[in-house]
């Protein structure tokens, strides 16, 4: 394993976060705007099969990118990337579970509860992490 692995770069994750939640919420804010309709109070909204295109981005920028290039444009702008624990091949499903805990780990508190938890594990994993198994490190 890697010795670099136990490095702390938490800074480094909440810079990568930021700029990949940037990417999405902008992608959301302008779908939204673009093919959402206007609702009676001023505001906007998308349903039915377009609601699914916001979902099918962060599917792809997220889970996707991950999966088949273990980066995202924001991990990859600080020279990180996704690894599994022990080493075995990165995949789609282990990229989903990794994801599938961002309302909780990272959207529920800005990011807080994702920020203590990689700060207080041996492996520096966020919740994500620990339930798929993998870690953030930097890139060789």
């Amino acid at each position: 394993m890697r010795e670099e692995v136990y490095e702390s770069n938490r800074g480094l994750r909440a810079i990568a976060t930021i700029i990949d939640y940037i990417i999405i919420w902008s992608f959301f804010i302008i779908y939204i705007y673009e093919f959402g309709e206007l609702q009676e109070d001023g505001s906007y909204s998308a349903s039915g099969l377009k609601g699914l295109a916001p979902f099918i981005f962060w599917f792809l920028y997220l889970p996707i990118s991950e999966w088949k290039f273990k980066t995202t444009l924001g991990h990859w702008t600080v020279g990180l990337e996704i690894i599994s624990e022990n080493q075995d091949e990165l995949t789609l499903w282990r990229t989903i579970k990794r994801r599938i805990v961002d309302p909780i780990d990272i959207h529920w508190c800005f990011g807080l509860l994702a920020f203590i938890i990689v700060t207080s594990t041996d492996k520096k994993q966020r919740l994500g992490d620990i339930l798929a198994k993998t870690l953030v490190v930097k890139k060789k």
